[in-house]
């Protein structure tokens, strides 16, 4: 397998990362096929420094990605901590290590922004996932809780 290079990314990747969003069981149900408001979206990530979207690429081709916020914050000691959200590997290539590579890449963004904790919520029915981020030394360690607003 030829190795994947992690980049911020482009506007002109917003389609390909929403792709790679909708193309598992819960992502079909909850994103939509008007480029339009994930493209205000990524407009308004790259105005905020902290808040990034990254793509793995093989050649010309992007086959994962995943958004990293960093956060200061009061608590822990001041630590300043990261957020990773929409995890996502092309499902044919899953299990190929790519998911392990992508985590190591939010790992070094996150020690490089003087982050000290890496943190996400994934949703309960992903349990392959749940399995995944165990093996790589993460800790479910709190309940998460969400509102629609």
């Amino acid at each position: 397998m030829t190795a994947v290079s992690f980049r911020p990314a482009q506007a002109a990747d917003v389609a390909a990362v929403v792709a790679l969003l909708a193309d598992d069981i819960l992502g079909r149900g909850r994103e939509g096929t008007d480029l339009a408001p994930y493209l205000a979206a990524f407009e308004a990530m790259q105005a905020e420094a902290a808040n990034q979207l990254i793509v793995g690429t093989i050649g010309p081709d992007i086959i994962a990605c995943y958004q990293i916020t960093f956060i200061s914050g009061l608590s822990l000691t001041a630590a300043r901590r990261a957020q990773i959200e929409g995890v996502r590997v092309a499902p044919d290539l899953r299990g190929q290590g790519i998911g392990a590579d992508l985590i190591a890449d939010a790992e070094n963004r996150a020690r490089a922004a003087g982050c000290t904790l890496l943190q996400f919520t994934t949703n309960k029915a992903r349990l392959e996932a749940h399995r995944f981020y165990d093996r790589l030394g993460f800790t479910a360690s709190h309940i998460g809780y969400k509102k629609s607003l």
